[in-house]
């Protein structure tokens, strides 16, 4: 989805990690995505079994509106939970992930720099 949306391949920076791609901005390098296999109960979810997650930034009011009360949106796991959210990505549906890719997206993406006098 990443990929198609905006030409961006994962990287995986974690030694010995090769399941955990980070999905950064081109220029900046910032992080917009990061995927991961967590176990269930780490979101708070019954059972042990691992499954595939994404890790968006949002709006602290999105997030709020949002986590634990739509299906397979959470605070986020092992980030700022007041700033980023994890989508169950068997939970939740394609559009809705894609509009909160949007979202961490446009938040990441760097900074235009204003020219002075204009």
């Amino acid at each position: 989805m990443v990929q198609e949306a905006y030409g961006i391949k994962a990287d995986y920076p974690f030694d010995e990690d090769f399941e955990t791609g980070v999905f950064r901005h081109p220029s900046s390098q910032k992080w917009f995505a990061l995927a991961m296999k967590i176990h269930k109960d780490k979101i708070g979810l019954f059972g042990d079994e691992v499954i595939d997650v994404v890790n968006l930034k949002c709006a602290p009011e999105v997030i709020d509106s949002l986590a634990g009360i739509e299906t397979g949106i959470f605070r986020a796991y092992h980030m700022n939970k007041i700033h980023w959210l994890t989508i169950a990505l068997n939970m939740c549906d394609n559009d809705t992930i894609s509009w909160l890719l949007d979202i961490s997206y446009d938040l990441t993406k760097p900074k235009s720099k204003k020219i002075k006098g204009h």
